[in-house]
């Protein structure tokens, strides 16, 4: 089959390849000039399991209120202009934010973000692909008791889905990671995932195009798709700026630019963009950069080795399709990495970047199939882009080859929102 995949961020590259594997024949477009330079450039660096908690949940509510006004909130939502899409979303933010519901959205999250670690993993035994990875797990810190409370009850309810994390004390936490040993005394404990990984993704999306490029896929970059054309349960064409493309199956994997392209097909994908921040810091000369990913859940930043930088990256702005750097924002999260690890690298000369992450209201992503039969969605998976990459990829290419994928597709379907 000729399949065309829209989108070469690290979600639609992997897509590409597994179906490359499946036999294939994929071309996969990009807006930008080249693959991964939206969301995959500079995130956070993890593969993160332990997030799959949902932003919405009962926890979420007074801090919203308490985080009102607040420049500096690690969730904060710009409603001072005229955007339908965003307050319809929280609409539906605010439905899912009862205990109920939690337990069902992480259940979801979960279920995807587990198999595409082990996806992941056999990837990279396959392929030896490198992306400055390291498998020492996930260390979340605390510094507020009643916050570490909170985040035991959503760890033993992982435990019960499948997901090893175990509490710590601040002395465990420091003998985990050493760079802690300064903020120790502060810190109320921990919770350890030691399955959890880290790695660049643009680094994973740059060798995989090459591995997919050398089993036949080809990568078209600079090409915007405008969107489509549809007769009953088809889509007939894709549109682009350089005219239309008739392929046998499309999977759509743009990230924020999914809902503005479905919508040419009369489908309404409650997706909108979060915008996001990460700086980059060199850690060459300087002892104190941690080598296991850690998430500081007080200020919202995880923080990854990778080689020799360190990148650091946090927060969330609901500000539409707005990707300029504020500097206040970003500055915040190096400010909040040097007191984490006064030397933790050059902050100095830390690069600040911005990118947009496509959020749905329930924290799960869009997998599976629509109302047409050669249109499959592969995107609204937020943070955890990065961590359900190779699953949600390995998903579409049994989809599109009429096999049963291995997991259940209950809940992660476009249905749940009609």
């Amino acid at each position: 089959m000729k399949v065309l995949v829209i989108g070469a961020g690290v979600v639609g590259t992997a897509a590409a390849w597994y179906l490359t594997k499946a036999g294939h024949e994929v071309t996969v477009l990009d807006r930008r000039e080249g693959p991964g330079l939206e969301t995959s450039f500079a995130n956070g660096g993890q593969i993160s399991a332990c997030h799959a908690e949902p932003w919405a949940n009962p926890a979420v509510l007074p801090r919203i209120l308490r985080w009102l006004g607040r420049e500096d909130a690690p969730l904060k939502f710009r409603f001072n202009r005229w955007d339908p899409a965003l307050w319809a979303w929280s609409l539906r933010f605010l439905a899912n934010c009862t205990g109920g519901r939690a337990a069902v959205n992480t259940e979801r999250a979960l279920r995807v973000a587990l198999y595409s670690r082990r996806c992941l993993q056999q990837l990279r035994a396959e392929t030896g692909i490198a992306y400055d990875h390291r498998t020492r797990g996930i260390l979340h810190v605390y510094r507020d008791p009643r916050e570490f409370g909170h985040a035991r009850k959503a760890a033993e309810l992982m435990r019960r889905h499948g997901l090893p994390r175990f509490d710590k004390t601040a002395a465990e936490c420091a003998a985990i990671e050493p760079a802690l040993e300064a903020v120790a005394e502060h810190l109320a404990g921990g919770i350890f995932t030691p399955e959890d990984e880290s790695g660049d993704a643009y680094a994973f999306t740059a060798a995989l195009v090459r591995l997919a490029t050398a089993r036949g896929a080809v990568f078209r970059t600079g090409i915007k798709v405008i969107g489509f054309e549809t007769n009953r349960d088809r889509v007939t064409a894709v549109l682009t700026e350089g005219g239309r493309l008739r392929p046998d199956g499309i999977v759509l994997a743009a990230g924020v630019w999914s809902p503005l392209l479905a919508r040419s097909a009369g489908l309404r994908l409650p997706v909108v963009p979060a915008k996001g921040y990460s700086v980059t810091i060199p850690v060459a000369g300087h002892g104190g950069a941690p080598t296991v990913s850690i998430t500081d859940d007080e200020h919202k930043i995880v923080c990854s080795r990778l080689g020799e930088r360190l990148r650091v990256a946090g927060t969330a702005e609901m500000a539409g399709y707005d990707s300029s750097l504020n500097q206040l924002r970003w500055r915040l999260i190096l400010d909040q990495a040097r007191a984490l690890f006064p030397d933790g690298g050059d902050f100095e000369r830390a690069e600040p970047w911005a990118g947009l992450r496509p959020v749905t209201p329930d924290s799960v992503p869009l997998l599976g199939a629509t109302p047409f039969r050669n249109l499959w969605l592969d995107t609204g998976h937020g943070t955890l882009g990065w961590t359900m990459a190779c699953g949600s990829g390995r998903v579409i290419a049994d989809l599109v080859s009429g096999r049963k994928p291995e997991i259940a597709l209950e809940g992660l379907e476009l249905g749940r929102f009609c």
